[in-house]
């Protein structure tokens, strides 16, 4: 079985604990089949440590992007953005978004950061990971644009409704779902990952955050994606088997991977 874990935060893991490493996280990922991670930024200065921390390990691939809570500290940056991630280890952009929920988010600046990543990954031919919180209608109204029609991408951690999901589905892009789907209030989370198609579908964990039940409170890694996929496996009454084997072409599909595995980058 060949498991990918779509979505994580590799070093923000290493940083929750002093007894966490990166060879411990690997083994116990592989041993629960996980054998590919996507090591997500929030920063360009995030995205920088990742690469120097792991660049020596050929089955971490990266995102590049500014998280829409780091607008403030980072918004100077974007100007790197396309530079950086011309990199052929970096196979998206992200994550970026918008993210309404607390009180002094400032709107503006991150819907034009937003759309920055947007072009940049039509450019590059690279999809977005997308952030949403409290934000879903203007995330649907700026990916609506004509404009924007080639752009491809991911809504990650999806905990949005059906009528959304639809809606995202519809203009091309696929939707992943994290440990939220096992906790015991997730009901419609739950019916959403059943509507969900399985071709359109990936599994991460959000690592460090975000434990499925049992481990819930504790730090998320890797390896937790199996009990994620094991959960879905069962909501949309499949074998783990066929899900395994679809969310990794899933991933391998709106990543490029077949092109960059062709090249010898992994």
């Amino acid at each position: 079985m060949y498991l990918i874990d779509s979505h994580c935060h590799l070093n923000m893991i290493l940083c929750k604990n002093s007894k966490y490493k990166i060879k411990n996280i690997f083994k116990k990922a592989y041993s629960s089949y996980v054998k590919l991670i996507l090591t997500v930024s929030i920063s360009i200065t995030d995205y920088q440590e990742n690469f120097k921390n792991f660049k020596k390990y050929p089955n971490i691939l990266y995102s590049c992007g500014i998280h829409p809570l780091c607008e403030k500290k980072e918004e100077q940056k974007i100007s790197q953005l396309k530079k950086i991630a011309t990199n052929k280890r970096i196979i998206a952009l992200g994550e970026t978004g918008l993210d309404y929920y607390h009180l002094n988010y400032n709107k503006t600046i991150q819907n034009q950061l937003f759309i920055k990543h947007i072009k940049t990954g039509i450019q590059l031919n690279k999809p977005i990971i997308i952030h949403t919180r409290c934000s879903e209608y203007d995330i649907l109204n700026i990916l609506s644009s004509q404009e924007f029609k080639k752009c491809t991408g991911v809504v990650h951690s999806y905990t949005g409704n059906i009528n959304v999901a639809r809606k995202l589905l519809d203009l091309g892009f696929y939707i992943s779902f994290s440990g939220i789907i096992t906790f015991k209030n997730a009901y419609n989370i739950q019916e959403t990952v059943k509507f969900v198609p399985l071709n359109r579908l990936l599994i991460e964990t959000d690592s460090p955050y975000l434990s499925p039940i049992p481990f819930r409170g504790k730090v998320n890694q890797p390896s937790n994606i199996l009990i994620i996929a094991q959960y879905i496996s069962k909501l949309k009454n499949i074998d783990i088997y066929t899900l395994a084997n679809q969310t990794t072409k899933n991933f391998y599909t709106l990543f490029h991977i077949q092109h960059i595995i062709k090249n010898n980058i992994i």
